[in-house]
């Protein structure tokens, strides 16, 4: 981490789609099986050039956990000529890297050959941790099981897949528990060296959960939590937040030095009410700090050659390209 220095990158978000297996209390992603609950591909063609032309060198595509135990959901993506949604996602990421833009995805929960299939067409991937507590949220959501995320969390250090991870606050885990996380996530990382980023999120309550009315994480208590992360994790691993959902001029003093993905095109479906701010002002929420973008996997990682061989000439491209625009 070099002090003084707020990256973030240029993306576009993708959600293949929002059929989960999972029922997390707080969530409005997820929807039922139905028409329309798969995104076509001409939507995503459509978008990923969208993006290319907006100068973003990022897909993030994600989608809900395990979506084909859900009843009917494979009647739906047998339309496109795909058994499962992953191989959707494989699919899609092979037309994004064809496009000119680097796929990162979050797909929930994996297997090891899973990843290091779906590895074989991406720069980098992510799961976010959320907590190592067996918290009622998570009651009726089998992928939330803290043990089966860490075992994915370490399949891709084994598969020295870059990845990225994070905390959710507000969720119904206590102090402690987020610093038992942290903790997990260093240990990991100690054994691996994967763990390029982590996201310091905080809860947003959606109306129609069980959740609405469950109190918000203040400021302060964000803070702290950044602080604690900053004091755990090794300075290699960046500290992120996301700038659509909380302050953020106000945690960088905290430990930031990573705004993550902020898009020019899509919004965040996951959380639809909070806009993303124009990257053009993202330099009033840094104050005296410099902003650089970046790619979706970083330079480290670039440098040791973690990434498929299929992206090295986009990535040496995407690069340039972002040096180009820093100069202007």
């Amino acid at each position: 981490m070099q002090p003084g220095i707020i990256t973030y990158s240029r993306n576009v978000f993708l959600p293949l789609t929002n059929v989960c297996h999972n029922r997390c209390s707080y969530c409005i992603f997820k929807t039922p099986v139905k028409d329309g609950c798969v995104m076509p591909k001409a939507d995503v063609l459509s978008t990923l050039d969208l993006g290319v032309k907006s100068g973003c060198t990022e897909a993030l595509f994600t989608f809900g956990e395990r979506p084909g135990l859900e009843d009917g959901f494979l009647e739906y993506i047998r339309r496109y000529g795909y058994e499962t949604i992953l191989e959707y996602c494989y699919d899609m990421s092979l037309s994004a890297i064809e496009m000119g833009i680097l796929p990162h995805t979050n797909a929930g929960i994996l297997d090891y050959n899973e990843l290091e299939w779906l590895g074989d067409v991406n720069a980098s991937m992510g799961l976010m941790l959320e907590t190592t507590a067996d918290i009622p949220a998570h009651k009726n959501s089998p992928g939330k099981k803290p043990e089966v995320r860490i075992g994915m969390m370490e399949d891709a250090g084994k598969l020295k897949i870059p990845f990225t991870t994070g905390l959710l606050l507000g969720i119904g885990e206590t102090p402690s528990d987020r610093t038992e996380s942290l903790e997990v996530i260093e240990s990991l990382h100690k054994r691996y060296g994967h763990i390029q980023e982590v996201i310091i999120q905080n809860f947003c309550p959606k109306e129609g959960t069980s959740m609405e009315k469950w109190p918000v994480p203040a400021k302060e208590e964000i803070c702290d939590t950044i602080n604690l992360a900053r004091e755990i994790l090794p300075d290699d691993i960046s500290i992120q937040i996301p700038p659509n959902l909380s302050d953020a001029s106000e945690l960088i003093e905290c430990g930031v030095n990573d705004l993550g993905g902020v898009s020019p095109v899509t919004i965040d479906y996951v959380n639809p009410e909070h806009p993303w701010p124009e990257i053009e002002n993202l330099k009033n929420i840094i104050g005296k700090r410099r902003l650089e973008e970046r790619l979706c996997i970083y330079q480290k990682y670039i440098d040791k050659g973690w990434y498929p061989e299929r992206l090295s000439g986009l990535i040496d491209k995407l690069n340039k390209d972002i040096q180009h625009r820093s100069y202007k």
